[in-house]
């Protein structure tokens, strides 16, 4: 039951940080922290108070002054126009009578509802999912393909193994604790990155790496910063920090060295992988002369040639587990990075090994916390009964382009595909101001729309450059339900409602189905199915009660599971526990092949070499990006930007977690010594960084934690452009490079930018992101 007091009670609630106890008075959320005993704090349970009344939060409908004014002919410009408060009916009408005219003048395909981001936790009040399932009601839409995360690496992957890898289960962590004598963290930081999940985080990834901390095996850790986890592991690790952007190169260099002392498994090679002799002549440098041995590599990633041959008597010699993020991949070429990474584990021999091979998601989600025997519940899908799927999809990396572009032609994971018309906007439960690259670019490209509604708890800027803006509820104003772990299943827990909405917020749910009843007659009842908030949690949990039932696990019924609010712990599937990835597959490649045109894994791509793309070779090759250290001016510098350690990307931006990292009152800024000596910075400074594409300013944090040459700003800091376009608040897009990864993903390529870097001289101009508009 929820604890209480004479004055307070704590309900029972989770995030995608996890399982969270919330305290409050009723009206009030006074204190939150996390609901698991794991021993490790994650700081992220605590924001719950500023996540409910933050001054941040938008409080009514909002419209823009110029849109409002002329709503078929908008006048003044998004971002720089005022919002003029207005009724929920007024706000729904509007947004009724402009979505009916674009569609009836353009058809489906120019509505874009293909809204992406990390929405609140839940398996009902899922806003782009509620938002889609209006629009199918609608007529369809135009939906988005991929994400920023893993988009290169979840369409290279089918290709090489037959599967993305990236929202997979793992080879089970005690395997991995039990057999692997190597464990290497190729781009990954999962101190960070496991505090959080697509559902809510289980919170068990910690204890796995305390044990591997004191295991005594050895822990190798590749990166160009010294991340959390570096320095949790301190003097148990070993740091190699190549260039930015070089790690197939840095891998090539290993591959190549195997080959001349004949490391390489050649039995597991002829047995388990296609196309290798033809990726072989590239290595050895038969097809183009230049053997990619240790020295070549070493020219290019700035590891010692030694230090490469030390790597593969290592991995080869032992058991070797190859843990990869997926910060590497989020560069141009992205495509290579994850393939050369298997490819170099088929040379080894281990993958399908207790304890051996490689895993994409050892650092997401607590991959390899064994899965449990679970009774997991439905989740409301975003297709109503008898609606329209999307009409058309875009990569969602690639809207910048779609909107410059209408009608242009591209070319995506081997097709021909066309641009469409883009005239109406809606994005609900998303940040794409902080997770799109070059912001500058995509505040331009926002313009061309005819109506833009962002549906949204706080004036982010996405929300400060709409035509309306709708208040909504966060996830602890309403009820909801989840499980923890996205591959584990590990907990059920009640997601109960802290307090009442605040202001004049809704719940998506509601929005979605009021506006159904606009678009026809019966509408509210098609989209709700005629079916409450709580109505729809108990069906969605008889599911459970159902799939659990066939495997022997009784669950309370709803209404005594509600009244509880406590969370169900699954039993443990010790079959799971021995789980290995690609075990059957290494077994008997005939009888488990892979679903590659060859069951095996692919060095060489026919497919892939069909499709005749210069920018994605058929095997893993070495790109040089078009920014990098390579071709860097004098003064330039690599700019890396990886995962904050007290956000999920731009959430929590506005919280008191800001005091945990803020530098001169903003996001700070990682740069060696010998950087900020060259530039006459010190600690603590104010620093402007920029490029051609924009300008921000930042704090200086001065350390040896990371590669001379090398910058890090975090992602995820909200825009806070001034009249000259200079960031405030020191948001890395503002500076990265807004081009795909290749044609075949049309990925993101964040991490593939140069910038300059100087101490700020004039006056800190003061912090805007979190204010609201004035008018409003």
């Amino acid at each position: 039951m929820a604890k209480t007091s004479a004055t307070t009670k704590h309900i029972l609630t989770a995030a995608h940080w996890g399982p969270m106890q919330v305290e409050t008075d009723g009206k009030r959320v006074l204190a939150s922290r996390g609901a698991l005993d794991t021993g490790h704090e994650n700081s992220l349970a605590q924001a719950v108070p500023d996540q409910v009344h933050s001054k941040a939060r938008v409080q009514f409908p909002m419209a823009r002054k110029g849109f409002l004014a002329s709503p078929e002919a908008p006048q003044g410009i998004r971002g720089e126009d005022e919002y003029v408060r207005i009724s929920w009916d007024e706000a729904l009408r509007l947004i009724h009578q402009q979505h009916q005219r674009i569609r009836e003048t353009y058809g489906p395909s120019s509505i874009f509802a293909g809204s992406y981001g990390w929405r609140s936790n839940g398996i009902l009040h899922k806003a782009a999912t509620l938002l889609q399932r209006y629009m199918s009601l609608a007529g369809g839409y135009t939906g988005h393909l991929g994400d920023y995360s893993t988009g290169a690496a979840q369409v290279i992957m089918p290709y090489v193994v037959g599967s993305n890898e990236v929202y997979q289960q793992q080879t089970s962590w005690p395997l991995v604790l039990e057999h692997s004598d190597v464990v290497v963290f190729w781009s990954a930081n999962p101190l960070n990155t496991l505090k959080i999940a697509w559902n809510a985080s289980d919170e068990q990834g910690m204890k796995y790496l305390e044990q591997l901390k004191n295991s005594g095996k050895m822990v190798i850790a590749i990166d160009p910063m010294r991340s959390e986890t570096i320095d949790f592991f301190g003097d148990k690790a070993q740091w190699i920090a190549p260039h930015m952007g070089t790690d197939v190169a840095l891998m090539l260099g290993i591959a190549h060295t195997l080959v001349r002392h004949g490391w390489q498994d050649a039995g597991f090679i002829e047995r388990c992988t296609h196309g290798y002799d033809k990726f072989a002549d590239y290595l050895t440098g038969k097809s183009d002369g230049q053997p990619k041995n240790a020295e070549w590599a070493s020219k290019i990633c700035g590891v010692p040639v030694q230090i490469i041959e030390y790597l593969a008597q290592v991995f080869s010699a032992n058991r070797t587990m190859l843990m990869s993020g997926w910060g590497m991949q989020r560069q141009q070429y992205g495509e290579q990075k994850h393939w050369m990474l298997v490819t170099l584990a088929a040379m080894l021999g281990q993958i399908g090994t207790p304890g051996g091979g490689f895993g994409l998601s050892y650092h997401f989600a607590n991959g390899g916390n064994p899965t449990r025997r679970a009774a997991v519940p439905g989740s409301l899908q975003g297709l109503v009964a008898g609606g329209t799927d999307p009409v058309e999809k875009i990569p969602v990396a690639r809207i910048v382009e779609a909107l410059e572009n209408p009608g242009g032609g591209y070319q995506h994971n081997g097709m021909e595909r066309v641009f469409p018309d883009i005239r109406m906007l809606w994005w609900a439960g998303g940040g794409n101001f902080t997770h799109h690259q070059d912001t500058n670019r995509l505040i331009k490209a926002w313009l061309k729309p005819e109506l833009v509604v962002i549906s949204e708890c706080f004036w982010t800027a996405a929300a400060k450059h709409a035509d309306i803006v709708l208040p909504i509820t966060t996830s602890f104003e309403r009820n909801d339900m989840t499980m923890t772990g996205d591959y584990s299943n590990q907990h059920l827990v009640p997601m109960k409602q802290v307090v009442a909405p605040q202001a004049e917020a809704r719940n998506d749910f509601d929005v979605f189905a009021e506006l159904s009843e606009l678009w026809e007659q019966g509408g509210k009842a098609r989209f709700t199915e005629e079916k409450t908030e709580l109505q729809w949690l108990e069906s969605l949990y008889d599911m459970a009660k159902q799939r659990g039932a066939s495997q022997q696990i009784t669950l309370p019924e709803f209404k005594d599971f509600w009244e509880a609010n406590d969370l169900i712990e699954m039993p443990v599937n010790e079959k799971s526990a021995e789980f290995i990835r690609f075990a059957d597959f290494r077994r008997d490649p005939q009888e488990y092949p892979l679903k590659t045109p060859s069951g095996k894994i692919e060095i060489y791509s026919e497919r892939i070499a069909s499709f005749g793309y210069a920018d994605c070779p058929p095997h893993p090759t070495w790109l040089a990006p078009d920014e990098w250290q390579g071709n860097a001016e004098k003064g330039q510098l690599q700019l890396l930007s990886s995962h904050p350690a007290h956000r999920l990307h731009s959430q929590l931006n506005y919280s008191a977690l800001r005091e945990k990292y803020a530098i001169a009152g903003r996001e700070p800024l990682t740069l060696h010594p010998e950087d900020a000596a060259e530039r006459g910075i010190a600690d603590g400074d104010l620093v402007r960084v920029w490029n051609h594409r924009g300008q921000v300013l930042v704090g200086a944090l001065v350390t040896d934690g990371i590669r001379p040459g090398v910058i890090c700003i975090h992602e995820g800091a909200w825009p806070d452009l001034d009249s000259d376009r200079l960031c405030k608040n020191g948001a890395v897009n503002v500076l990265t490079l807004d081009i795909p990864t290749s044609r075949l993903a049309n990925g993101c390529a964040a991490n593939s930018s140069l910038v300059w870097a100087e101490k700020y001289q004039g006056t800190a101009p003061e912090v805007t992101a979190f204010d609201p508009p004035a008018s409003s």
